[in-house]
């Protein structure tokens, strides 16, 4: 914990976003804080919507939300009506609602269809010193630009649609700093797992992350993306990376952002938005780049994550008696044993994609090393781009093609098999190396089903060994 005199102290980013949003404190100490922009989708709307025909409300600033559809969306066959009546009861209501609304439908036809935390980003709506929120947990990804982004639950989106403002205290904030240079065959995914694990699956309680260091300022936009996305997984309300030269390259030239003269105005607001170098934080953690190693988990919680060369924990090892039994209800549902090594697990189902890995660079990385190879035989291996957008390039470079040739099905944009809300699911107790966000009990569509959490480069060694595999080993170092 650092203690410093606040009156010389400089500020985070996020206390500066919050009092640049703040409309006025209520009664009972809460900050009414504006919503620079919403984000929903068909699965946590419709009941959103139906309050507030109840209440007789209207949306009250419908170009601040924008919608999309994506976790019921089906990847093989989007042909309507869709194979699954509920799915189409909920497309249909997401149309229904938004189109009464005015609020703008990134729909099937439109080419921009995806992710919700795929697209924002994309079109260039998600800016640096916004508030964003949605109705989905992994909004945190936003942050990567610099912004506040949250997940809200159903009353919450019914109250930015009537109000465009949220009733919240505000967060303390962590810098979670990562310094020096990541070892070849290491990626975000690999830093956020190795942070999750250190920390533990609820450190972040009541925290904002801020994630910063040298091996974060030298990271890609897609892969601070990737990092703030999993914060919410160590239990940090958000995430998020200062902007910076990176991030207004990235956003520079898209759909929504800013043009001209006001491309160069919107910079210097944003830059302002950055934390002060004096910034005062709640608690301060780093860590060491070259301690990291490609990484995977092994249990039923983000937190039960190892190194690829370390073997599965011994609930006699652990630190306190709720991990030891953790450990075991773990090790019991994963048929797993303790001391076994990771590398050499055999899979069943590679998936890479979710608003975690689904993006172009993810897809960019992995196509060299798949190049003249197969996926292992009896592996399901399926590749799902995170929206439209991103799989028109896809197709554009050729990276499609060469998983096709690999053995991978290709399909269309969605959440996929990250969750069991539509056709793409596990069966029976299948292992799967997932590049995806959690590896909860049942997460992937059976009760039985066992996930593997993964960067897409160790999803690309497990495809075409059937193993948990080291990329460095299967790939060979210099070409990660």
């Amino acid at each position: 914990m650092i203690h410093c005199d606040p009156l010389i102290m400089g500020k985070t980013l996020y206390k500066k976003v919050w009092e640049a949003h703040t409309v006025g404190t209520l009664p009972d100490g809460r900050t009414q804080l504006f919503i620079a922009t919403h984000f929903v989708h068909e699965v946590t709307s419709p009941q959103a919507f139906a309050m507030l025909r109840e209440l007789k409300l209207p949306v009250l600033h419908p170009e601040r939300t924008f919608a999309t559809v994506d976790h019921i969306i089906p990847t093989d066959n989007q042909a309507e009506p869709l194979a699954d009546p509920r799915a189409q009861t909920m497309l249909n209501a997401l149309r229904e609602n938004t189109a009464a609304a005015g609020i703008r439908l990134f729909d099937l036809p439109t080419g921009y269809q995806g992710i919700v935390h795929s697209i924002g980003p994309e079109l260039g709506i998600t800016q640096p010193g916004m508030t964003i929120v949605c109705g989905d947990s992994h909004t945190a990804t936003h942050g990567a630009v610099g912004s506040i982004a949250m997940g809200i639950g159903t009353t919450q989106v019914r109250d930015v649609l009537a109000t465009q403002t949220l009733a919240m205290l505000p967060l303390k904030v962590r810098n979670v700093r990562v310094e020096g240079t990541l070892r070849p065959g290491v990626t975000a995914k690999d830093v956020a797992l190795y942070i999750i694990g250190k920390l533990g699956a609820d450190g972040g309680l009541g925290y904002a992350y801020e994630f910063g260091g040298s091996a974060i300022e030298n990271m890609e936009m897609d892969g601070r993306f990737t990092l703030c996305n999993l914060a919410i997984e160590g239990a940090a309300r958000c995430g998020y990376v200062n902007p910076d030269e990176k991030t207004f390259a990235y956003l520079k030239g898209r759909p929504y952002a800013p043009k001209g003269e006001a491309w160069d105005a919107a910079v210097k607001r944003w830059k302002s938005f950055a934390s002060d170098a004096d910034a005062e934080y709640d608690d301060v953690v780093i860590f060491d780049a070259e301690d990291i190693e490609p990484t995977v988990t092994w249990g039923i919680s983000p937190d039960m994550s190892i190194g690829i060369n370390s073997c599965i924990p011994a609930p006699e090892d652990a630190a306190d008696n709720e991990t030891r039994k953790a450990r075991i209800t773990a090790l019991e549902y994963m048929k797993l044993q303790a001391g076994q090594p990771i590398k050499g697990l055999p899979v069943d189902v590679v998936f890479i994609g979710s608003c975690t890995n689904g993006r172009i660079s993810d897809f960019r990385a992995v196509a060299p090393l798949l190049k003249g190879r197969k996926v292992a035989a009896g592996i399901t291996a399926l590749a799902v781009p995170g929206s439209q957008m991103t799989a028109m390039q896809c197709e554009a470079e050729g990276i499609a093609d060469i998983f096709r040739e690999a053995g991978f099905e290709w399909r269309l944009a969605g959440c996929s098999m990250c969750l069991a809300m539509n056709p793409d699911k596990l069966k029976g107790d299948q292992i799967c190396a997932s590049t995806s966000n959690r590896n909860f009990k049942g997460r992937q569509g059976s009760p039985t089903g066992r996930t593997l959490l993964m960067s897409p480069l160790m999803a690309a060694a497990a495809a075409v060994t059937g193993t948990v595999a080291d990329p460095r080993e299967v790939f060979g170092s210099t070409n990660l």
